[in-house]
């Protein structure tokens, strides 16, 4: 009985089609990427760790496990914190920074109350935001964002004041062409409002 001679598989076509199924599976497939949020930190400050503070000149506060945001003791929502800020920082309740040991000037461009039980003056009007380890990222930035916005809102308010631009039009220019003189309204309206932030240890 003759046998039979079994043909041969034509391999190239396989070869083909495995690599166009590598090709699909390239296009197709996602990959998994670390994603953040951008965020500006805070502005290096010149307060020295061994100056006494005024307590009505703190701001406290405070998000819990819960994300549940306390400012001053009182429960607000994020959206809050902006007007919060601002009506602080503005207050102007007392006088300046001392200069060579003298009492600073009462502030001649703060539009707030003038509360004797909120910040002095804007120079020493300090924001403490404590986090509790439970606290969520994405909670953290929003107010840290809302702080934010108030410093920019209020340097806004005085430039145009001032100089008849905002204070954002007056970085965009700098940006675009840097001249010594929108440096020293950029640098006047910093001092004006230093940005001043205290984070102690989150809560355990």
């Amino acid at each position: 009985m003759a046998r039979r001679e079994v043909g041969e598989i034509n391999a190239g076509s396989m070869a083909d089609i495995a690599f166009l199924l590598l090709i699909f599976f390239l296009v197709t497939t996602t990959m998994d990427v670390d994603s953040g949020i951008a965020r500006k930190l805070p502005e290096k400050t010149d307060v020295q760790p061994d100056v006494i503070v005024k307590e009505k000149n703190v701001l406290d506060i405070v998000v819990n496990r819960n994300n549940q945001l306390l400012v001053e003791n009182e429960y607000v929502k994020v959206t809050d914190v902006k007007g919060l800020a601002m009506k602080f920082i503005d207050n102007g309740g007392g006088l300046g920074t001392p200069i060579d040991g003298k009492p600073g000037e009462p502030c001649d461009y703060c539009g707030g109350a003038k509360d004797p039980n909120s910040s002095d003056h804007p120079t020493k009007a300090i924001i403490s935001l404590q986090s509790d380890r439970g606290t969520t990222y994405g909670m953290y930035v929003s107010i840290q964002n809302e702080i934010e916005a108030a410093y920019n809102q209020l340097r806004n308010d005085l430039s145009l004041k001032k100089y008849g631009r905002s204070y954002d039009a007056l970085l965009q220019d700098y940006n675009d062409n840097p001249t010594e003189s929108l440096k020293v309204k950029i640098d006047d309206l910093k001092d004006k409002y230093p940005q001043i932030i205290t984070e102690p240890e989150p809560i355990k």
